[in-house]
């Protein structure tokens, strides 16, 4: 591990000390070689004092015993009816895999309790059909709960709901996992499934306001059929009152600590506040910036400047954030003799490019502007100039269009770079 990687850890760990995380596991996932490490992952987690709570599916598990015993279940996600055969196998299928991984959690030194904290009721009669020994959620026992985890000890929660009764219901893993993370007051609800996240007609989200997902599963249409629960459940979760909550692959070593301790993930984030955005620059942010543009300057594609040079100027500089972490930067250097504006210092940092960063910061820039008052944005370019040409609309310029002051630093500088050119239309 990298020094840097430990520091990116290390940013988070106070926001996660003693907060609770619901990691919802599919059945597929549990049998699945990488679940050891996953389950690494959890022990890492809890060795930073962050509470976890276990839930995990059993539809395939269900399936494969249903094939075995050469029975035909009558529902294998707890979202359809439920007959007396297909709660058995649920039962005896949930069991076994609530078995493997407390076994899982005590090679790991980790304390494990299988719960009755889910308290559930029948599903009932929905368009005239009986839904037999499908349940739903009436109540989670959170005092049980958060006893347990007072103690260091990892709830795993299977499958299934029982009513005061006694009586057993069949419930989807998904549906347990968002009135638990509610319920719970979680910070996070992570699914782990065998897909790499959430995809819309086949693209891949990496981020997603719960607003825009929550427009986006009341057509259904554009999901994997797989994975729309997925989808409907993390959009309730962040209505509901989590902060985030992922869908990241099981498969990937290391995968959930990468998309917890990172600010790109591995797989999809969907947020109910404010993710990113961007922000003026501050005096701590000087070394950030430096640190940003550096690679940048050694190749040749910005222009040196010392930590001096940049506090000088810092209220040019405006940061773009991701989870209160910089990830981007832009200048706007203003020449208000001239109206003209130079956008300078744009960087994004290597691991979050091909996002639309750089594109929202020359938006922004370009908007901030057109608020002083600016009749043309310039840029000085000299490898990204066909950036600024096809997707920012700049045009090629002379020096000429150069602010005096700003073309004797360029007359100066001997860089010989690109001018390019935008007039700002005036609202």
């Amino acid at each position: 591990m990298k020094l840097t990687d430990l520091r990116g850890i290390l940013q988070y760990v106070p926001q996660f000390r003693e907060r609770t995380f619901i990691i919802a596991v599919d059945g597929v996932i549990v049998t699945d070689e990488n679940f050891a490490n996953i389950l690494l992952d959890v022990a890492v987690l809890r060795s930073l004092n962050i509470r976890v709570v276990l839930v995990h599916g059993a539809s395939v598990q269900i399936q494969a015993l249903a094939a075995k015993q050469g029975l035909a279940a009558s529902n294998l996600d707890g979202t359809g009816v439920t007959d007396a055969v297909t709660l058995q196998l649920a039962m005896d299928a949930a069991n076994r895999l609530t078995h493997e991984i407390l076994e899982g959690l005590s090679a790991n030194d980790l304390r494990g309790a299988c719960t009755n904290a889910i308290t559930a009721h029948p599903l009932g009669i929905i368009q005239a059909v009986d839904h037999l020994f499908t349940g739903k959620v009436e109540r989670v026992d959170a005092e049980l709960l958060q006893t347990l985890l007072s103690q260091g000890i990892v709830p795993v929660v299977p499958p299934l709901g029982f009513d005061g009764d006694g009586r057993t219901y069949r419930v989807n893993s998904d549906s347990i996992a968002v009135e638990l993370a509610e319920s719970l007051k979680a910070i996070k609800l992570i699914y782990i499934t065998a897909q790499d996240g959430l995809r819309y007609h086949g693209q891949l989200i990496r981020q997603i306001l719960v607003g825009d997902l929550q427009r986006l599963v009341q057509t259904a249409t554009g999901f994997p059929a797989e994975m729309l629960s997925k989808a409907q459940h993390a959009a309730a979760a962040c209505a509901g009152g989590v902060q985030r909550v992922h869908v990241i692959s099981g498969r990937e070593d290391e995968g959930l600590l990468s998309e917890v301790f990172s600010n790109e993930g591995i797989g999809t984030l969907v947020y109910a506040n404010e993710y990113e955005k961007i922000r003026p620059a501050k005096k701590k942010d000087a070394r950030a910036i430096q640190m940003l543009t550096r690679k940048a300057v050694e190749a040749g594609e910005l222009v040196r400047r010392t930590r001096a040079d940049i506090e000088r100027s810092l209220a040019d500089y405006y940061i773009f954030e991701i989870d209160k972490n910089p990830v981007a930067c832009v200048a706007l250097h203003v020449f208000p003799a001239q109206q003209k504006g130079e956008l300078a210092s744009l960087f994004v940092d290597p691991a979050h490019e091909n996002q639309g960063i750089g594109r929202k910061l020359i938006q922004f820039t370009e908007t901030k502007a057109r608020e002083m008052g600016l009749t043309e944005l310039i840029t000085l370019s000299t490898q990204a100039f066909n950036y600024f040409q096809s997707k920012a609309g700049f045009g090629e310029g002379s020096v000429d269009d150069l602010p005096p002051e700003r073309r004797e630093k360029y007359d100066a500088g001997g860089r010989r770079s690109k001018i390019l050119v935008k007039k700002l239309k005036t609202t």
